[in-house]
C-alpha cells in the first residue's frame, strides 16, 4: 500500500492525528514535518508557539527565568500566527514575522524559562488543540507533551528518541557552535522540561521509535508504517 493509497484510506475514515513526542535533538520537528509531507498531512510543531513568546520576551528586554514576564507575555497568544503547512511554516506574533529569528540559538538557550512555566503551557494547548481538531485530512503534531496532555487521544502515538551523544551530535549539525556548549544546554532543556512533563518515558499505548541506529528516512519510514497500520487495524 502506497502513502498515497493510505492517504485516500484515511480521508474515508476522517482525520488521522499523529503526535510525536521526545527529548531535545531526538529530530521530532524534521522527522514529523516528513512524515506529513509523506502522508499528505498538516504539520504541527508546537515548539514554534513556544520560540515566538520567547523573542518577544526578549525582544522587549525580558527574562524568560522570571515567570511574572512569561505570564504578562501570554496576551501575546492573540496574536500568534503559527500556519501548519507542511511544505512550509510561518511564524509571527505581535505583526512580527519570528520564522527566521525563533531558530537561532539565543532563542534555544531561552525558551526552557518559558516551556516551564505550567501557564504557559496550558495557554499554548488550547491553541494547539483547536488547530487539531479542525485538521483535514488529518495533521502531525510534534512537541513535549503531545502524545499526553495534547492529544492523548491521537490515533498514533510515537516517543521519537535517541541516545544522547547522537541527539547532540545531531543538533550540533543543525545549530553550529561548540559542540560541548551545545550537548550542555540539549541536556539542561531536557532537565528543564522534566520538572512539568515526563516526555523520557512512553506512557501507556505510545510507541518507542529510537532513532539511535536508523538514518533519517528509515526514521520517517516507521512512524509512516505506524501510521499505515493504525489504518487497517
Amino acid at each position: 500500500m502506497s502513502a498515497g493509497d493510505a492517504v485516500d484510506e484515511r480521508a474515508e475514515g476522517g482525520a488521522t492525528v499523529i503526535a510525536i513526542d521526545g527529548p531535545a535533538g531526538s529530530g521530532k520537528s524534521s522527522v514529523a514535518r516528513a512524515v506529513a509531507r509523506e502522508l499528505g498531512f498538516q504539520f504541527l510543531d508546537t515548539g514554534a508557539a513556544y520560540r515566538a513568546l520567547t523573542w518577544l520576551i526578549l525582544e522587549r528586554g525580558g527574562d524568560t527565568d522570571d515567570e511574572a514576564t512569561v505570564l504578562a507575555s501570554l496576551g501575546a497568544l492573540d496574536t500568534l500566527e503559527l500556519t501548519i503547512d507542511a511544505s512550509g511554516q510561518r511564524v509571527a506574533i505581535a505583526g512580527h514575522d519570528v520564522t527566521e529569528a525563533i531558530r537561532t540559538e539565543r532563542i534555544s538557550a531561552a525558551v526552557a524559562g518559558v516551556a516551564r512555566t505550567l501557564p504557559a503551557r496550558e495557554a499554548v494547548n488550547v491553541r494547539f488543540r483547536a488547530i487539531i481538531a479542525a485538521a483535514d485530512p488529518g495533521i502531525v503534531a510534534e512537541g513535549r507533551d503531545i502524545t499526553t496532555v495534547v492529544a492523548p487521544d491521537a490515533d498514533v502515538r510515537v516517543l521519537l528518541t535517541a541516545d544522547e551523544a547522537v541527539r547532540i551530535r545531531r543538533r550540533f549539525g543543525d545549530v553550529g557552535g561548540d559542540e560541548q556548549q551545545v550537548g550542555a544546554r540539549l541536556s539542561a532543556r531536557d532537565a528543564s522540561d522534566s520538572r512539568v512533563i515526563d516526555f523520557l518515558h512512553a506512557a501507556d499505548g505510545v510507541t518507542v521509535v529510537d532513532s539511535t541506529d536508523l538514518t533519517f528516512d528509515e526514521t520517517v519510514d516507521a512512524i509512516v508504517r505506524l501510521a499505515t497500520e493504525e489504518r487497517h487495524d
